[in-house]
């Protein structure tokens, strides 16, 4: 029993630092206009609309758009714990304070005390409040 709860603690350790040095990549690549690639996960900048794209298993769960700073995001219909991982790492990265958690079974999206239902293709805008559209 001991020995299986060890290996468990280090899956989990090695899964999350392992997570964390893949969301910071995704973090720089988007924050400096970058392309990258790693494992599922991959961003590509457009220059024509000054946006980037972050992609979970080929669907796109964010754009970035570097002009107005506002950031659409979506779960692609895949609520899972890797999309709300990415989702609340860029936030973490552009809309400091923003994250997405859930709460029996369904999504929300909070900022500053304020909490709304997640829906796919949200645009948060970059303002002191949480505006959605």
């Amino acid at each position: 029993m001991f020995f299986h709860t060890l290996l468990k603690t280090f899956i989990n350790l090695f899964f999350l630092t392992f997570m964390r040095k893949l969301e910071k990549q995704m973090n720089f690549a988007v924050s400096n206009k970058g392309n990258w690639s790693g494992s599922n996960t991959d961003v590509h900048y457009n220059e024509s609309t000054n946006c980037s794209s972050v992609y979970l298993h080929g669907h796109n769960i964010a754009t970035y758009d570097h002009n107005t700073q506002a950031l659409k995001i979506s779960s692609c219909g895949w609520e899972t714990v890797t999309t709300k991982s990415r989702l609340n790492a860029l936030l973490d990265e552009v809309k400091y304070g923003a994250g997405v958690f859930q709460k029996q079974f369904e999504w929300f999206v909070s900022f500053r005390g304020k909490v709304v239902p997640f829906f796919d293709g949200m645009i948060l805008h970059n303002s002191e409040t949480l505006e959605i559209a």
